[in-house]
Formats: structure tokens, C-alpha cells, sequence
């Protein structure tokens, strides 16, 4: 199939683009990386009025540190997030999960922004995000504002963001303390969407959890963050095996979404078999 017919819009800065989003009478879609907005366009699940190219504004692509955080634009790419030596040094857990989002190819187009705007509950980044404590800078004509990314993250590709607003910047708080985190992911094959997954960070230099962060993915309408989970493990040893099952355990009485190929006892299984595995990655 191909899309309906639209408008193209290629703003060369963000002050041109706000002002094409500032209608309440069409449908107008931000295009960042494109990697799910095209083909949803294609099969007309997404049939915008007008379509915002944002590539060329260059206000957007930056890796900054600023204060105590990490601020990243909307529209770094992910093979750019992966090689930058700011966020190999401060975010090793994004490092490592950037090679099982998708492909290569999709990798070098796809924008961190495109991922938080689309909030596909299949998508690796949300849950991280969560992890990691970040917030999201939405801007609009007149303002600017900060959501936490706990917060943002509405339900399945639905998000905080207001129709005139767009994801300015993603911005993480530099720790600290190192992180320890394991991050464990079940799918087909690699590459493929994922049918559950799980990440966990934790305070590094001691022999106990603390601070501790559980989130799952892919099992919901939304990124899970599990809170019974986390009192379970904080201030537990990392090898304290009762501790680790009560929070595995504590999956149990959240609400799990079906997919085509799993149901919903089958969600909850394989969100206790990730996360058990991810812990054993955090603790390996």
C-alpha cells in the first residue's frame, strides 16, 4: 500500500517547525528517523494532513553535558548515541542495548526522539529512559516543559506530548555512583520486536542493591516499573537468592496485554524469566 496524500514540510529550525505544528484544525506528524512512521503511514494507520520533516534542523542533534545531566537532542541517531564517548562513559547501559534495537540500517536512521515520541511498548529506549531517571523536554510557540520519563509514557503510542509540542531533548542525570545494570530481552530472533523484556540498574561499588530501578517491557501497554520489586532487592546482597525470588515473584498482579502469538499468563511468565535473567546479568 502507499500513504494518502499529504503535505511535506522541511523547516530549516525549530521556531519554523513549532509554527506549522501550531494548528488545532489538522493532523500534523513531526518525521524524524521515519523507521515506523513511513511504513505506519504506508498501511495508512498514520494518515497525517501535513508531515514535519525535522532533518534538517540542527538545533536538535547534539550529545551535551550541562550541569548534572547528559542533555541529548531528539534527533541524534542511534549509531551516534552508541559512538558518542559521553554517553560511553557516563550511560554504558544504553551502549549496550542499542545493538538489539532492529537492524544496522534502521540504527543509522532512527533518532532517540522518533523512539520517546512514538511510544511503541515493544521499544527497548522507554524502559532505559525509566531506568535511567531521565526527563523529556517538550517545547511549543511559548513555552518549554519537563516531563519525567516515568511519566511521559501514556500507554501504546500515547505519550504526554500536547499536539503543538515536540521532543526537544532527552536529558539523564549523571550519577553519583556507577550503575550496575543487566538487561535481558525475549524474542524470535534478534532483531525482532521483543515479546518481554527487563532492565535493572543498581548502585555499583557495594555488595548490596541500593537505589534500585526494575522496569519491564514489551509485556504491557506501556513500560512496567516494578516498586515491589525494587523494595524487594534494596539493601539486599546482590546474591541474596530470597530477595531476588520475592522480587521476581512481585511480577505477579500487574496487568500484562495479549500480543498475536502470547496471551497474558504467557506475558507474565516470560516477564519473570527476563527478569530473573537480568538480574543474573547485573550480578554476573
Amino acid at each position: 500500500m502507499k500513504s494518502s496524500a499529504f503535505q511535506y514540510e522541511l523547516p530549516e529550525d525549530l521556531s519554523s517547525a513549532l509554527k506549522l505544528l501550531n494548528s488545532e484544525d489538522l493532523d500534523i506528524l513531526p518525521l524524524a528517523g521515519g523507521q515506523s512512521l513511513m511504513p505506519m503511514m504506508n498501511f495508512r494507520v498514520a494518515q497525517p494532513d501535513i508531515l514535519i520533516d525535522l532533518n534538517k534542523i540542527d538545533s536538535l542533534k547534539y550529545i551535551i553535558i550541562e550541569g548534572n545531566f547528559v542533555r541529548i537532542g531528539s534527533m541524534v541517531r542511534y549509531y551516534e548515541l552508541e559512538q558518542s564517548e559521553i554517553i560511553q562513559k557516563h550511560f554504558p547501559l544504553i551502549v549496550h542495548v542499542i545493538p538489539y534495537i532492529a537492524h544496522s540500517a534502521i540504527r543509522n536512521r532512527g533518532t532517540l526522539g522518533g523512539s520517546v515520541s512514538l511510544a511503541d511498548p515493544a521499544a527497548e529506549m522507554p524502559s532505559i529512559l525509566i531506568a535511567l531517571n531521565a526527563s523529556i523536554e517538550l517545547s511549543n510557540l511559548n513555552s518549554t516543559r519537563s516531563v519525567n520519563a516515568e511519566d511521559f509514557f501514556k500507554g501504546i503510542f500515547e505519550t504526554d506530548r500536547k499536539s503543538n509540542e515536540l521532543v526537544t531533548s532527552i536529558n539523564i542525570p549523571i550519577s553519583s555512583t556507577p550503575k550496575k545494570f543487566g538487561f535481558y530481552e525475549v524474542t524470535r530472533r534478534h532483531g525482532d520486536y521483543a515479546i518481554a523484556g527487563s532492565v535493572v540498574t543498581s548502585d555499583d561499588g557495594q555488595d548490596n542493591f541500593h537505589d534500585t530501578r526494575v522496569v519491564l517491557f514489551a509485556v504491557s501497554t506501556k513500560p512496567m516499573r516494578l516498586p515491589k520489586s525494587e523494595a524487594a532487592l534494596n539493601g539486599q546482597n546482590f546474591n541474596n537468592q530470597d530477595s531476588i525470588i520475592e522480587a521476581i515473584d512481585a511480577v505477579s498482579g500487574n496487568s500484562f496485554e495479549r500480543d498475536l502469538h502470547n496471551d497474558e499468563i504467557t506475558k507474565e511468565t516470560l516477564a519473570k524469566v527476563s527478569l530473573k535473567r537480568a538480574i543474573g546479568v547485573l550480578n554476573g
